[in-house]
């Protein structure tokens, strides 16, 4: 009876993956035509494989040049143009056409200040260019730091990068991005700021380093909306990414189809991309939760967390169940943005994240720091921050934020923390140039199925009206950092 059940149970669960299967390959089928861009092999990229013979930065900014000067030949020469491509960002011309903005932040970048303090090394996510964090980069070169923003390979070119590029590919470039800033320092700090899928290369980084003394371990670390775990069915699209490499059934590598109006971001993704970004969080969960083994991890550089409280693309809770429980108590710290309370009262709220919150700042074992933002009161949209210290339940209100809640916003999002409200493609009001397209504050009324822009993708909050506050912080945390490493050690 019982091998009969079981039997029975392995029937049903296949059947039920085979009927995942085909209802993906019916969705799949149904999307969007695929485009040369979704298709094209650029030949040109970084990869794992030719790191030993691009060993500087100047020859990855070769091989850069080339990978873009193949893109305008495979891709930009062939596109279509007219009125109804205005917003194609592979029309050449269009209004999202980013070989027309200067610079293109879909580049590697790099900003040298006289006398530079340390470096910085920044490190975007998936899908995502070097503009994410362009507004970050530049503050701090005015703070008298070397920063080099790394496009990684497969990005800032064609969506289809996002078919083959591996976390390899990946972390082989930010072993490269770290070691030119410790060579061009001589021996002074380098820091890594990493967002999103950026922030699980600057742990795999930092972990190394800390256990190759060849490699320069870092002075400190931010993560932003940082991705330390996902959900474990990105193992099912390892079966996608396969089946779309038969031919007639090449729709099945991806997961989204979305026409590519984003300059600096596809909108596009593939299986292979979530396949990756799951493949790293698991690999660095593992390295995070053997060194803990033994006692909480010593050593470690002095961390802050970005992350709102809601976030649909990676786990809040992993982000400290995952990483800063494991870590000593030495100068880590959570920025935590709560979500608008007083907008809890309406019924149209599906999440409330209070069991979370009120988790974490009642938690007296947490060996990390918290500043929550959120409001002042439920009855107010003023926002102050209150700050925990480690090993401590006891939680008072410190800076009161200039700003308030926006009328129309009840969270922060994965997408938003690193742009300001000024941010000239994402920000709260257009910057005044109609030739350039614009997606950050956008009120649009009609009819579902007119606007090429879905309506998802219009109501996720694109910047961060606290961005000032955010900012500060994180200044102070890599200004700050010889300060906090000789308190501790004292």
């Amino acid at each position: 009876m019982i091998k009969r059940l079981l039997g029975i149970l392995a029937t049903a669960l296949l059947g039920a993956v085979a009927a995942v299967i085909i209802a993906y390959i019916f969705w799949a089928r149904s999307q969007p035509a695929l485009q040369p861009w979704h298709e094209v092999e650029l030949d040109e990229d970084f990869s794992a494989d030719k790191a030993p013979e691009v060993r500087s930065l100047d020859d990855y900014l070769a091989l850069e040049e080339r990978v873009y000067e193949e893109l305008d030949a495979k891709v930009y020469a062939h596109a279509p143009t007219g009125p109804d491509q205005r917003l194609n960002r592979f029309s050449p011309g269009s209004a999202s056409d980013p070989r027309h903005r200067a610079p293109n932040w879909n580049r590697t970048f790099e900003l040298i200040p006289p006398g530079a303090r340390g470096g910085v090394l920044l490190l975007h996510g998936m899908s995502d260019s070097p503009y994410s964090l362009r507004a970050l980069g530049e503050a701090l070169h005015q703070q008298g730091y070397r920063v080099l923003g790394l496009r990684m390979p497969g990005h800032g070119t064609a969506p289809a990068g996002l078919l083959d590029v591996t976390w390899e590919d990946m972390a082989a470039a930010t072993r490269l991005g770290a070691r030119h800033l410790s060579t061009a320092l001589d021996g002074k700090p380098i820091h890594l700021i990493g967002y999103s899928t950026g922030a699980a290369l600057a742990l795999d980084y930092t972990l190394d380093a800390m256990e190759d003394p060849a490699l320069s371990e870092p002075e400190t670390l931010v993560l932003v909306s940082p991705a330390i775990a996902v959900t474990p069915l990105a193992e099912l699209t390892r079966w996608f990414d396969l089946l779309g490499k038969l031919p007639g059934l090449e729709q099945l590598a991806w997961t989204s189809l979305v026409p590519e109006f984003d300059p600096f971001n596809y909108n596009a993704f593939t299986a292979n991309a979530s396949l990756q970004v799951h493949r790293m969080t698991r690999a660095t969960n593992r390295r995070i939760r053997r060194r803990a083994e033994h006692g909480p991890i010593e050593g470690f550089p002095p961390t802050l967390v970005l992350l709102s409280v809601v976030d649909a693309t990676v786990s809040p809770r992993a982000a400290t169940d995952n990483l800063l429980r494991h870590l000593a108590p030495e100068g880590h710290e959570l920025l935590l943005y709560d979500i608008n309370r007083y907008t809890l009262t309406s019924p149209l709220i599906v999440t409330d994240t209070a069991a979370l919150t009120q988790q974490l700042m009642a938690d007296a074992t947490l060996p990390f720091a918290i500043t929550l933002i959120g409001n002042e009161s439920d009855a107010g949209r003023q926002v102050v921050a209150r700050y925990k210290a480690p090993l401590s339940a006891d939680a008072a209100i410190g800076d009161s934020l200039s700003g308030k809640w926006p009328d129309d916003t009840i969270a922060l999002s994965h997408v938003d923390l690193p742009f300001p409200p000024t941010d000239p493609l994402y920000g709260r009001y257009p910057p005044g140039r109609p030739n350039e397209v614009f997606l950050g504050e956008l009120a649009i009324r009609g009819e579902r199925g007119v606007f090429k822009v879905p309506a998802q993708w219009l109501l996720r909050l694109r910047h961060n009206p606290f961005y000032d506050y955010q900012e500060r912080r994180v200044l102070g945390w890599i200004g700050s950092a010889g300060e906090s490493r000789t308190q501790t050690a004292d």
